[in-house]
């Protein structure tokens, strides 16, 4: 689903949610307060788990129906792994860094020079109108 404002702030996102007639229930809420005070991509598990810890009741089944329903309506981003699914908060277009020595995520803008896009075009005859680049490493020693 195609959105014409990009969700910057948790604002942002509880505004798409009315805007879309999502009901904005206190677990919704919970789930989006999270997503954007870690700033992590989690799993639904760590979601519940972070939540219950924190005083915020909310149940299992809770925590995937709102997980599914705030991706299915592009109010959060959702990123399928071999070992499940991630949730984070950042919808807009952009790339990803994969740590591979602790599972972590991490978000990057980054614009890839018009001759790459063009160069990319050229070799498939398609239009490009959005990318996302999957980047592997380590987090470099203190």
């Amino acid at each position: 689903m195609e959105n014409s404002q990009p969700i910057a702030t948790l604002d942002d996102a509880l505004t798409r949610c009315q805007d879309l007639g999502m009901r904005l229930s206190r677990q919704r809420r919970y789930i989006l307060e999270l997503l954007w005070e870690t700033r992590k991509h989690l799993s639904a598990r760590e979601i519940y788990d972070r939540l219950n810890h924190n005083g915020k009741p909310i149940g299992h089944t809770s925590v995937y129906q709102n997980l599914e329903a705030l991706a299915t309506n592009g109010v959060i981003e959702c990123i399928e792994r071999a070992d499940g699914r991630l949730y984070g908060n950042v919808t807009d277009s952009h790339s990803h860094v994969n740590l591979n020595d602790s599972n972590e995520i991490v978000d990057v803008m980054i614009e890839l020079p018009p001759e790459i896009i063009e160069q990319v075009q050229a070799q498939t005859d398609t239009v490009i109108t959005d990318y996302r680049i999957e980047f592997y490493g380590y987090r470099q020693p203190s």
